[in-house]
């Protein structure tokens, strides 16, 4: 198979459901934006949930614009709900798309059928439409293939001869550190403030907010490992303005703290075509934690100071992509 048709499949993915502006919104029924509004603020969501959850409620709403009249959500039946899968279905979402989108609309009619049922005579019936609809089969998703040490090195040599010093730091960073990008973002230049200790393997970041549910999270600080550290400070050097975020980038002409999706973009239109397959920012934190694991540091210490698991168990069912090939052959002796 050629290069240009592996870099041609890399493509094909699902197309991206359209932002739902303010202004697209202001068309959906008041109603609906008024319990999605009085949902939203009732719930403990973190900001990146409440994020995505937000965005699933309007392009629902939106559905109904477009689709369904602008039906208010009293005469919505189970056969509506089917159309909205099928919508998604044949727009090319993955299974578990489909289902984030269904979790988001299940989750609003808890909301209407618990708290707003008992006050509004329009509603006084009202039940969740998702319970009882067919179960989305499962689609065929992309095997979760590690990136190797020495896959990790051909991306930065690359990334050298292109001079992309912030593409090489953000590398440097996901491999070796293993924060999510979510994370990577929130690293500060206070961290680059002193000369790398001579008697040490790492230092330690300041708190950053892990994954987690509610405003605040899960707050820790990661173990910034020498090769991070100077990667980091190579970009800071190079870039030629001061900010108090390593990760920077240019919005509207003004240089501030990169977003999320930027390692998405960086992800699927560089480092996907340096190895000819589909990579993710999602894959660099296990990638991170079966190179050390492989290295035979404890899983435990792993765990709890790479993964920042409160089980190991986790690290285990979602973060070990080791093949144990070798142990394998042992088992039959």
């Amino acid at each position: 198979m050629s290069k240009e048709i592996e870099k041609n499949m890399l493509r094909q993915r699902a197309k991206k459901m359209p932002v739902v502006t303010d202004e697209m919104w202001k068309e959906v029924n008041q109603e609906y934006r008024e319990f999605v509004g009085e949902y939203l603020s009732a719930q403990n969501h973190s900001p990146q949930t409440r994020k995505q959850y937000t965005s699933g409620l309007r392009h629902f709403g939106y559905f109904l614009l477009n689709s369904l009249n602008n039906k208010p959500m009293h005469e919505l039946t189970k056969r509506d709900m089917l159309r909205y899968m099928s919508f998604l279905k044949d727009r090319g979402m993955s299974s578990s798309g489909i289902n984030f989108k269904k979790a988001c609309v299940s989750s609003l009619m808890n909301y209407i059928e618990n708290f707003i049922a008992d006050e509004v005579k329009t509603y006084s019936s009202f039940r969740n439409l998702t319970r009882g609809l067919p179960a989305i089969p499962k689609n065929q998703v992309y095997e979760k293939i590690k990136v190797t040490y020495d896959e990790y090195k051909e991306m930065m040599d690359i990334l050298e001869k292109d001079k992309n010093y912030l593409g090489m730091a953000w590398l440097a960073t996901a491999f070796n550190v293993g924060a999510r990008r979510s994370e990577i973002i929130q690293f500060k230049t206070s961290i680059l403030k002193d000369p790398f200790p001579e008697d040490k393997s790492f230092i330690m970041s300041h708190n950053v907010r892990l994954k987690g549910s509610g405003e605040d999270g899960k707050i820790e600080p990661y173990m910034i490992d020498k090769e991070a550290y100077d990667y980091m400070k190579l970009w800071v050097e190079k870039r030629g303005y001061e900010s108090d975020y390593i990760f920077t980038t240019k919005h509207n002409g003004v240089f501030g703290q990169m977003s999320s999706s930027w390692a998405d973009y960086f992800c699927s239109e560089n480092l996907s075509y340096i190895l000819n397959r589909r990579i993710n920012p999602h894959l660099f934190k296990a990638s991170c934690i079966t190179y050390l694991l492989e290295q035979g540091v404890k899983l435990e210490m792993v765990s709890k100071y790479i993964a920042h698991h409160s089980d190991v168990s986790t690290t285990i069912q979602h973060y070990d992509l080791r093949d144990f090939e070798e142990e394998r052959n042992n088992i039959f002796g």
